[in-house]
This record gives C-alpha cells, structure tokens and sequence, in this order.
C-alpha cells in the first residue's frame, strides 16, 4: 500500500515537473490604448514617476503603501521604491527614453518574489492620436513557470495595464 501511494505521488510529481518544463523561458504582456493627443503630450505622464502615480493602477490599488522618489524627477534614473500591503515592494528604474516615443525601465520586485524584468511604454502617432502600448517581459524562472500552471501572469497583469492605461487617457485627455 505504502509503495503505490509513494509511486503514486512520483508520477503526480513527475506529471508537474513535465508541465513545468514546457512553459516558456521568458513571459511578455503587452496592453495598447488610442489616445487623442500628441505623443509629446502624453510622453511627460511615463518618464515622469511622480505623474505616473497619478494613473498607476498600484498605485489606486494601495494608495496607503510607502512611495518614495529618488533621482531626477523625471527621465534617466528617476526612480520609484515602494512597499505596501497589496502592491508588495519594489524599485523602477528609468533606463532609457527617446523624447515623445520611448521609455524603457528595469523593474526590480522585492516582494512578493523577487524577480527583475523590463518595463517599456511605446507612443507610435496615429492619424487620429497617439497609440500607448504598455509592455512588461522577463525571464522566467522555474517558480514563474510553476505558477503559470494555476495563475495566468498575462491576465492579471494585463488586467492592471488596461485600468492604468485608461487612467492614462482620462488625464490626458481630460
């Protein structure tokens, strides 16, 4: 009896161990908006930590967490540390921009895992507006991979990119 509850664990473990294989070495999730305004605009609300908070949907989610600035107050090295209760803890990091088009950042979670990935928000012009595209991508290390397999990473934070970026449009174009 003892010897078939142990094969039978083996095998549900080995069944997990092959599905967590087979997950994927880096994730991306990526949302877009239209909005109706320049790129030039809208660019000042992403390389800008303090005027991102305004429409972060984290932000909105724990607005009693510790947000801290350090640096510049807006591009190259501005920089967000925060902890709280629901948002956990981490730092954001400016990297790199090109004015009106591009601003990339390393994101360093602290908690609830640790993990380090790439932020980046895109402006292309469009004939009646500004397309923003909000991307988020990383390695993905075992413990991701395992938790793709009962949590799905491009929902719920993909979910969280859609309300910031329609946090985003309503300051924009309010």
């Amino acid at each position: 009896m003892t010897a078939i509850i142990i094969l039978a664990l083996l095998a549900a473990l080995g069944y997990v161990a092959f599905h967590i294989s087979r997950q994927p070495d880096v994730f991306r999730v990526e949302r877009s908006i239209n909005i109706n305004a320049p790129a030039d605009s809208i660019f000042p609300w992403m390389n800008n930590p303090k005027r991102a908070a305004e429409w972060s949907p984290w932000v909105q989610m724990d607005p009693t967490g510790d947000y801290r600035y350090e640096g510049p107050e807006a591009g190259v090295g501005a920089i967000t540390v925060w902890s709280g209760k629901k948002s956990g803890a981490g730092k954001l990091t400016v990297t790199h921009e090109i004015q009106g088009q591009r601003v990339t950042m390393c994101l360093d979670f602290i908690r609830p895992m640790k993990c380090t990935n790439t932020v980046e928000y895109t402006l292309t012009p469009t004939s009646d507006g500004t397309n923003v595209s909000w991307v988020m991508f990383g390695p993905n290390n075992v413990i991701g991979k395992a938790m793709s397999l009962f949590m799905n990473c491009d929902k719920i934070c993909g979910d969280q990119f859609e309300i910031g970026l329609r946090n985003l449009k309503k300051k924009v174009e309010g």
